[in-house]
């Protein structure tokens, strides 16, 4: 039987490697060879661009990249408020995502219809925007006036650390102070 560590993801029928690594479905164990101890904290950014561009850093310079990871600390939900929220702005709203839909039921029809493609596209966005409008007004005057505004969430850290192994760490340190003294400008 073959080892699933060793194995290609497309030949054990498991998921391809992505920007993040290879992912693990849910029940599995990732692979902890890699990661034999302890890790150590090689540098810290207020921006994830900043810890990103570090590890950039690391991977230009042949360091083994796969014993690094970046890790968010002091993570709190951000509520972004957009504006207010009326119920002709529910309806409006409503009304896009219901044209949305009605314009895949439409090229759906379209293409599997014998009648004219053009205006079954434009009758099934027509009453998908009108049911759409119709029911985003009724959704928010369920609410009684409770969230009568817009906003966008978002999780934000306080900063990131950037880890290494700590068989590796004193290279890692060395590389990003290196990196530091280049951006600062000094020679």
């Amino acid at each position: 039987m073959d080892d699933p560590r060793t194995t290609p993801p497309q030949a054990t029928g498991g998921l391809p490697p992505g920007p993040a690594g290879v992912p693990h479905l849910p029940g599995e164990t990732p692979d902890q060879s890699a990661r034999s101890g302890p890790t150590v904290v090689v540098g810290t950014y207020s921006e994830y661009a900043q810890a990103q561009q570090a590890v950039d850093h690391l991977a230009d310079n042949k360091f083994p990249v796969e014993r690094t990871s970046i890790i968010g600390t002091d993570l709190r939900l951000v509520e972004t408020v957009l504006g207010r929220l009326t119920t002709g702005r529910a309806a409006a709203a409503g009304a896009g995502g219901g044209a949305w839909f009605g314009l895949f039921i439409g090229v759906l029809f379209g293409l599997f219809g014998k009648s004219n493609w053009f205006a079954v596209i434009l009758t099934t966005v027509l009453v998908g925007a009108v049911w759409g409008a119709i029911f985003g007004a009724i959704a928010h005057a369920a609410t009684g006036g409770r969230r009568d505004f817009t906003s966008r969430s978002s999780l934000q850290a306080a900063q990131y650390a950037v880890l290494a192994d700590a068989e590796v760490a004193d290279e890692a340190k060395a590389l990003l102070i290196r990196l530091n003294w280049q951006v600062s400008g000094a020679q």
